[in-house]
């Protein structure tokens, strides 16, 4: 017997190489079976019937911004992530150990959605109201703010739902000087270092050379935004992918798109994919500032990425599996393969014409857009209502 039957629907999953249509079955949190017919088993709750349907792992947003009333950031987890197709919101350094704990109570501990989250270096997180106020202080623009003792201890504290370490490094978040910024990714690498998990950089509009900045990352860290307008960014003054991005990306750095509103350019990502960089993963970096566009949601973002070429088994790569990596949760998270947790996406893709917007405001008409239909996550099934652009 089975608690929810997904039935009929168009079932991928790039973890399992896999492309049928069949049926999910789930039994409690998890997955039980993916075969034909599993009605016949029998089902003692709900079955969600699927056929025209994208049957998909549970999203992943590896960027988000959810810790809503203190981040001045933050939007709702449960509104822009479940409901919109997404199970697992990363939230990519709202909090810092100072408020970290908070937004375990009255955040993570709550929520539908599963959050986790990149601790901020910073202790007090994105609690400054940068994004309302540009004149306000950055969050590690006074080095004081980058404890690495007290992000140290919060993080192994939290370790089940910390899973790594973010730094801002644009000039704006961290100041103009250089040493200054390279004084914060040193004690980013020291934190990542000690507590074994990546560090997420925040990248563009540096006061160091992006060549400097990848020079300190490993295997499993996260470069994001990148595809960026701004100075430092993966594209060279000859509008040329950087050695130093391909010597990254071979040495199993991961750069993801993080879209936000002012970090996702069609010139850039149209030159760097014909150029063959491709993002390792799609987020949104979704945030109060971006959510009625250009961004608003994770399936908008994928559907840009659809528009500039990459296929869909591609796309849903990039949402599922490798991002479930990132986390180091890949046996968990990103895939149906039986014991995996019971967190399904279902998503229509839709033909028409649909206005897709960068964080410049330049405008592009998309063929196709990915609309999510109902996820289930750790077996409750629940239903979505796409954006309206």
């Amino acid at each position: 017997m089975f608690d929810v039957i997904v039935r009929g629907g168009r079932i991928i999953d790039p973890s399992q190489d896999l492309d049928t249509v069949a049926d999910v079955g789930i039994r409690g949190p998890r997955i039980a079976a993916i075969g034909a017919d599993l009605i016949k088993q029998g089902v003692r709750g709900e079955v969600v019937y699927a056929r025209g349907l994208l049957v998909t792992p549970g999203w992943i947003d590896l960027h988000t911004h959810v810790y809503w009333g203190v981040a001045p950031l933050g939007v709702e987890a449960d509104t822009h992530c479940v409901g919109r197709g997404v199970t697992t919101a990363v939230d990519a350094g709202s909090a810092g150990a100072s408020t970290f704990p908070g937004f375990k109570r009255y955040v993570i501990d709550v929520s539908a959605t599963r959050v986790v989250a990149m601790l901020n270096l910073s202790t007090i997180g994105m609690a400054a109201d940068h994004g309302a106020r540009p004149e306000a202080i950055g969050e590690l623009e006074d080095i004081r703010w980058a404890a690495v003792d007290r992000a140290i201890e919060v993080a192994r504290a939290y370790a089940d739902v910390i899973t790594g370490i973010k730094i801002r490094l644009s000039t704006s978040i961290v100041g103009q000087d250089a040493e200054h910024s390279r004084e914060v990714l040193r004690r980013a690498r020291q934190v990542a270092d000690t507590i074994g998990k990546p560090v997420m950089v925040h990248q563009g509009g540096t006061a160091i050379p992006l060549d400097d900045i990848l020079a300190r990352l490993v295997r499993g860290d996260i470069v994001t935004h990148v595809y960026h307008g701004l100075a430092e960014g993966v594209l060279d003054e000859a509008g040329k992918v950087r050695p130093g991005v391909r010597a990254a990306v071979d040495r199993g750095v991961n750069f993801d798109v993080g879209h936000g509103a002012g970090s996702f350019t069609w010139r850039v990502a149209r030159a760097a994919l014909a150029q063959g960089l491709a993002p390792g993963t799609i987020s949104s970096d979704i945030h109060v500032w971006n959510v009625a566009g250009p961004v608003y949601d994770l399936a908008t973002t994928a559907s840009k990425l659809l528009h500039l070429g990459m296929s869909l088994p591609e796309v849903l790569h990039r949402v599922t599996t490798t991002p479930a990596a990132c986390i180091g949760l890949a046996r968990q998270l990103g895939t149906l393969s039986p014991g995996a947790a019971g967190d399904v996406s279902l998503f229509r893709l839709v033909q028409g014409e649909w206005a897709f917007r960068d964080s410049s405001g330049a405008e592009e008409t998309g063929g196709a857009r990915l609309e999510p239909v109902a996820v289930i996550r750790a077996g409750r099934v629940m239903g979505c209502t796409p954006a309206v652009y």
